[in-house]
């Protein structure tokens, strides 16, 4: 016992005590300095926002410099352009996924799909936007909300194949196990089991993936562009949330100005709100 107390009190102890002392410090400093950025940050976001924030940015179209308007059309055409992209990117994510977990799992084809996608994870949003112009914009001869879609669906497709993939890794192989005991085929067991259980999960990466999409201004410059008017001609320029509040950010008009923090403030709820219900459906699937 007297051994063990001189040798917390020597030097040697003092000395990684000061030291874990000073690292937790600057931990907390570096924690405490990028926080007080993010209150800033969104103390200014939701002052500017809220006090534009009315029903008449959500009934009328976007105005000319000095009249009063909305946020309607770019509103509207993020949404489609949204559901467009989830539609397309989240069965092709789904089926890679379901592939390199039930089928694949050690084929090197899965591991080429994984590095593949780990680099799409990371890949700059403008490469993508630039990829899909060479090959539909330049192809059709103009920019299209259908290119935009595409572009979006680009950026879905890598989340969900990592979430659909974590999502059926973790599921014990007993279930599995005691689908096959039964005479299920895999492709059932799959269906009627494996997507049952991770349904949460699933679910959670579409939503991690609309949550990443929705504020994506760049790919959309390259493809959909932007519409000052009301339009639901897919085939040509379609204007979007994102790209109005870059446009309107950098106008000399106070009243563009205005708008755009109102449409960064509903970017930022919505985002907010989509990251509480994936983190609320994660838990719940870790429970289960």
């Amino acid at each position: 016992m007297a051994t063990l107390i001189s040798g917390a009190s020597s030097p040697l102890y003092a000395a990684r005590r000061r030291k874990n002392a000073i690292t937790m410090t600057l931990a907390y400093a570096a924690t405490g300095f990028g926080l007080i950025w993010l209150a800033l940050i969104l103390i200014v976001l939701f002052w500017q926002g809220f006090s534009g924030l009315s029903l008449a940015v959500f009934t009328q179209m976007t105005p000319p410099p000095g009249s009063a308007g909305g946020l309607l059309n770019p509103i509207m055409g993020s949404l489609v352009m949204t559901i467009i992209a989830v539609v397309i990117g989240t069965p092709l994510g789904m089926l890679a996924g379901t592939y390199m977990a039930e089928y694949g799992r050690y084929d090197k084809l899965s591991s080429v799909v994984r590095f593949i996608n780990d680099i799409l994870l990371s890949a700059p949003s403008i490469v993508i936007g630039l990829f899909v112009y060479e090959i539909m914009v330049a192809q059709m001869g103009h920019f299209s909300g259908w290119a935009g879609a595409v572009a979006l669906a680009v950026i879905v497709v890598p989340v969900v194949v990592r979430t659909t993939e974590d999502m059926l890794t973790l599921l014990p192989d007993t279930l599995r196990e005691a689908a096959a005991s039964i005479g299920l085929p895999r492709s059932l067991m799959i269906q009627k089991v494996a997507y049952r259980a991770a349904r949460a999960g699933m679910i959670t990466g579409v939503l991690l993936a609309v949550a990443r999409i929705s504020g994506e201004t760049a790919p959309l410059l390259f493809t959909a562009l932007n519409n000052q008017f009301w339009s639901t001609n897919m085939n040509a320029p379609v204007s979007s949330l994102p790209v109005v509040i870059f446009q309107f950010a950098l106008s000399p008009y106070k009243d563009w100005q205005n708008l755009a923090w109102t449409g960064a403030l509903i970017i930022t709820l919505a985002v907010l709100a989509l990251s509480i219900v994936a983190r609320f459906l994660g838990g719940q699937s870790k429970k289960s």
